[in-house]
């Protein structure tokens, strides 16, 4: 055991020494110097994200990255080739398509309004396309002037408001209150007789009055059938010469 001892203590020693004369045959010459780093030959790798994907070794293939300069394309969607609702279709005007003729209605009329318009739709000369009935309401106004007290003073007014241009009036012939009045118009609301007022005051007609007449008032509608869109613009402008009337789209069916 001392033996041992001792063989293991000596081997120990001959280690260390070899050791400190350089180890088993290497010398501090064999030992190749590190070359010198030059600082101005030393380039810095960017940073591992910013390397492009396809430089990264990877057993699946990576996508390169969108960048704002190469535009996502959507594909378009199908146009949609629905029909539109009927109900829409039925409510479109007519002049929407100047394919299809037009069915209309424009009224009411009366009195002087009924006189005008029965002579402009006759000078478009509609033939067959050309109906009308007629409507009765129990209440209208009217634009008139007051009773006059005889028959002589009735011919004075007549021959005053015919220098003046009007030709259109009715003189009322009926016992009581409104004998020798004169009518110039019946109208179905306030507002179409205030504005034919307001025409007899431009061409110098000042006593004429507004007032309600109760009683049936008849009034004219016009039935267009089958016009074309350039006489559906016709009546269109026609329009803005007679305040008050309507012209609109109406089912065929009811202008025959």
């Amino acid at each position: 055991m001392k033996n041992l001892f001792w063989v293991l203590l000596l081997g120990n020693v001959i280690l260390f020494a070899v050791m400190q004369r350089g180890g088993f045959g290497w010398g501090e010459q064999e030992v190749q110097a590190q070359p010198y780093l030059h600082g101005d030959m030393i380039r810095l790798i960017p940073a591992l994200q910013s390397v492009p994907a396809r430089a990264l070794p990877s057993s699946k293939p990576v996508p390169e990255p969108i960048t704002a300069s190469a535009p996502v394309v959507v594909p378009s969607q199908p146009e949609s080739h629905a029909k539109p609702d009927s109900a829409m279709d039925a409510a479109a005007p007519a002049a929407a398509n100047p394919g299809t003729p037009a069915c209309l209605e424009w009224g009411d009329f009366s009195g002087p309004d009924l006189a005008r318009a029965t002579a402009a739709l006759s000078a478009m000369q509609l033939a067959d396309k050309l109906s009308q009935r007629q409507i009765e309401q129990d209440i209208g106004y009217w634009v008139y002037f007051p009773p006059l007290g005889n028959k002589a003073a009735v011919n004075r007014k007549i021959a005053e408001i015919k220098a003046l241009g009007i030709r259109e009036y009715f003189v009322v012939q009926a016992s009581g209150y409104w004998h020798n009045a004169i009518s110039l118009g019946v109208f179905k609301t306030r507002e179409a007789a205030q504005s034919f007022l307001r025409g007899l005051h431009t061409k110098g007609v000042h006593t004429a009055r507004v007032g309600e007449r109760a009683s049936k008032l008849k009034s004219t509608i016009f039935m267009l059938h089958g016009v074309d869109a350039a006489t559906a613009s016709k009546l269109t402008a026609m329009q803005n010469d007679f305040p008050g009337s309507t012209l609109n789209n109406v089912p065929c069916a009811l202008t025959r």
